[in-house]
């Protein structure tokens, strides 16, 4: 079946308010209200009211970069899904490889945070993918489908409808490396495979991402796959150019 692509950019830890907004503003205009690609941005927590400000009668939908499995409670520092949904946030992207590799995510925390986006009505954007070390031994696919059963586990099929994955192989997160459009279409079919076995008939409408230095050069030949059905980008949606680029290499 027909997927809408969905292309999200993932600013990371970039821009203050004022070059939040600007940016956001530029892509609006040099989308031009197409909607024919799904297309969501995920400043830092502080820009997300005026981000969403700016994409007021926009296409262009608000995402997260991670958030809390409770709703409220003696958690410094930590953001909850529905305080996310009250500004605005419709996406919030969980089990980011940074967020496992540098602050302790887990396939058991993935779990929860994405049962606490369903709750509130949010759409997750659930991250898998492998080290160099585990690619290198031939341990892609396990590695992956631990990820995608863990953090997916116990959703009933209606539900899963409603999360998109991520593929992103960690070798090619920021290095300039890119999966080939083999290697990403081998995964991202054995991720469908996956939810295939986790919710039936559904797992044709759910959208696969690929991300790792996705870039206006190869984003139309990796989401030209048959599994590959949009792309979470990091350094290349920072610059409105680029990330306009990519978006139109989703309609090709």
């Amino acid at each position: 079946m027909a997927r809408q692509k969905f292309v999200c950019g993932n600013w990371k830890l970039h821009k203050t308010v004022a070059e939040a907004t600007a940016l956001v503003k530029e892509l609006a205009e040099g989308l031009a209200g197409d909607a024919r690609v799904q297309v969501a941005v995920a400043p830092v927590f502080t820009s997300l009211p005026a981000v969403a400000q700016a994409l007021a009668g926009s296409p262009i939908q608000l995402a997260a970069q991670d958030v809390h499995w409770e709703t409220q409670g003696a958690f410094t520092g930590e953001v909850s899904a529905p305080l996310l949904a009250d500004v605005g946030v419709k996406h919030v992207i969980v089990g980011h490889s940074e967020r496992r590799q540098f602050f302790g995510e887990t396939d058991e925390t993935v779990r929860k945070k994405v049962g606490a986006v369903l709750a509130a009505g949010l759409r997750p954007i659930v991250c898998v993918g492998e080290l160099l070390a585990e690619r290198e031994a031939g341990r892609t696919l396990d590695v992956v489908g631990r990820q995608v059963r863990g953090g997916l586990a116990g959703l009933p099929s209606a539900t899963l409808a409603a999360v998109t994955l991520a593929y992103e192989p960690v070798w090619a997160i920021g290095t300039g490396k890119t999966a080939t459009t083999a290697q990403a279409q081998e995964v991202h079919a054995a991720i469908r495979a996956i939810l295939r076995e986790l919710g039936g008939a559904v797992a044709d409408s759910i959208r696969i991402q690929y991300g790792g230095s996705v870039k206006p050069e190869n984003a139309a030949e990796l989401m030209s796959q048959a599994d590959v059905d949009g792309a979470l980008v990091g350094g290349a949606s920072l610059k409105a150019k680029d990330f306009l680029a990519i978006v139109k290499g989703a309609l090709r």
